[in-house]
Parts: C-alpha cells; structure tokens; sequence
C-alpha cells in the first residue's frame, strides 16, 4: 500500500482481504510473485469451468501484453466483476504513480526498466467543453464517466453477499431460462479509433489502443533512443501527453462538427480544424477561463485509482 494514506477516501470502512500489491513509480523494485492470501482466496472461490477458463484467458493475456487496464480485461473476459477483482492480484499488482498509474503489470515485469513499456502506458484523457473549444457540454453526445445506475462505491456494496454466491453461466438452459449473463464491456470502452466518439466524456487508454496511425507515429518518435523514463511521459518524448491528448480533441470536435454539417465528411472538417487544436495547452493559464472545468484533462487518474484501490482494502 502507498505510504500516504492522506490521498485515499473511504479509509475508516470495513477491512477486507490486502490480496493486491500496489507499487509506486520510486519503489525500488516490483514484486515477482503474488500474495499468498490471493492464491488462497481465488483457489478456495474457482469453483466451476467459468471460473477456470477466465483464469486460463487471463494467464494466456499477461503472457501476451505483460500490462493490462481493469476495463481492458473487462472486455476480454466474461467474469463476474468481484471475481475479476480477486483473480487479478494472482497475475498482476497494481501500479499507483507514474505513466502506468492504475494499470496491472504481470508480476515480475517493471516497465520501468525495458522502454518496450512505452506502448503500454496510460494516457488519462478529458472531453474539453468550453466556448473556446468550440463546443459546450449541452452540445456533447457523450455520457459522463459513471452513473449512479450502474455504479456503486466499493463501501455501498451489500457486504452481506458472498462472493461464493456469485451467480454462475454454467448448466444446461432452456427456452424459458433468462439469457445468459455477460459482464464484458463493449472494445469501445479501452480503444479509440479516428471517426468515433469514445462512451464517456473521461478515459483512460492505454496508448497502445489508440488505434492512430498519427498518433502512434507520435509514440514512437524517438523509438530507439529513449534515455530516461519520466514520470508523467514515461519513455516517450517529453510533452507526448499533451499533444496527444491534443489530438484526441481535434478528433472528436472534428466527429461533433461532422454530425452537425450533414454531407461534410469527418476527414474535412479534421483537416479544417488540426491547426487550431494542436498546441492547445502551451498556455495552460487560459484554461481557467473555460466555463467546464470539470472536464479538463487532469494530471493522473486519482477518482479511478482511489476506486479502483478501494476495492482491495
């Protein structure tokens, strides 16, 4: 657990189980192996093929992407969300600082150290809604990050319900039985491409599934010669956070202002608009005027992180 406990809310609840490991970006070193408690915890609840199969998926995408978001794994694996929260610390601990915050690296990897890592990192990202950016939050077609409909804080949760009571797709189904139950999100929620409009007004992507040709040129710039890994870039150029979440921005004002031009085409208006966008935050002093503040692109991801911590303690 990070030291500071003075960043986290909701400290003075219930305790659970510490299964997950979490590692700051100065730790020394990362664990190589996980906590004894997560073994036991997930081999006592892995109780049918469900159970097994998503176990075998998970093992099968750590050895083929050695960092994963949680929403990233959502979409891959058919499992039960507190389900997924225990079998998670088996493969992988949880990265609180730095350019992979609110990540699960594979036990026994640093990013740190291999510049490989780069295309890895998480990119926390913001819908910019202002007059001065064209466009104001009546005007997107875009939801806010959570709502209250689907989504509870980890100490809202029933703590009367067991997680051995998790309903199960396993069993022979009739034409009189419900539809078979599905946990994953849509790829929408962990992948960006150019011309759509991502499912909530905040993101967190890692910059691997930012599916850009321009984007991922601006990634791999100094491919090959990446000296340091910085803090808030990582092994990218230093600034590669800004201009692309400058990018982003000109992508999606660009989808917006093509949904209102009928016949204008996504491409022309992108094209119009890049010069206006790009460079955007060279003075970060003028974003205090816009009218959304709640919508700018922040430093990290300390909502999702502290949520997301949450759920271990």
């Amino acid at each position: 657990m990070p030291g500071d406990s003075k960043n986290f809310i909701g400290l003075n609840r219930a305790g659970r189980p510490h299964n997950a490991i979490f590692v700051s970006f100065t730790d020394p070193v990362v664990p190589a192996e996980c906590l004894e408690a997560a073994k036991v915890t997930w081999k006592r609840i892995c109780m049918n093929e469900c159970d097994k199969k998503a176990e075998e998926q998970l093992k099968k995408m750590f050895e083929s992407r050695p960092i994963w978001s949680r929403n990233a794994v959502k979409a891959n694996i058919n499992l039960h969300p507190d389900k997924l929260k225990l079998l998670l610390p088996f493969y992988a601990y949880y990265m609180v600082t730095g350019p992979w915050r609110s990540l699960w690296v594979k036990l026994g990897y640093d990013p740190r150290k291999t510049p490989e890592a780069k295309k890895y990192q998480m990119l926390d990202f913001r819908i910019r809604c202002s007059s001065k950016h064209g466009y104001l939050l009546s005007n997107i077609p875009i939801k806010a990050k959570r709502s209250s409909l689907n989504y509870s804080l980890p100490n809202t949760l029933n703590k009367s319900a067991s997680v051995m009571d998790l309903p199960t797709q396993e069993g022979p189904s009739s034409s009189r039985d419900p539809a078979p139950v599905t946990y994953q999100l849509k790829e929408s929620s962990y992948i960006f491409r150019e011309g759509m409009l991502p499912p909530h007004r905040q993101m967190f992507y890692q910059v691997c599934d930012l599916d850009v040709e321009s984007i991922q040129k601006e990634i791999e710039q100094n491919n090959g010669n990446e000296q340091h890994c910085d803090e808030r870039d990582g092994w990218c150029v230093v600034g590669t956070t800004d201009k692309l979440r400058d990018m982003i921005s000109a992508m999606i004002k660009a989808v917006i202002r093509a949904q209102k031009r009928k016949g204008q085409s996504v491409k022309d208006v992108y094209a119009e608009e890049e010069e206006d966008e790009v460079g955007e935050y060279e003075n970060r002093e003028d974003e205090e005027e816009d009218e959304e503040d709640e919508f700018q692109p922040s430093e990290g991801s300390e909502n999702e992180m502290e949520t997301e911590i949450l759920d271990y303690m």
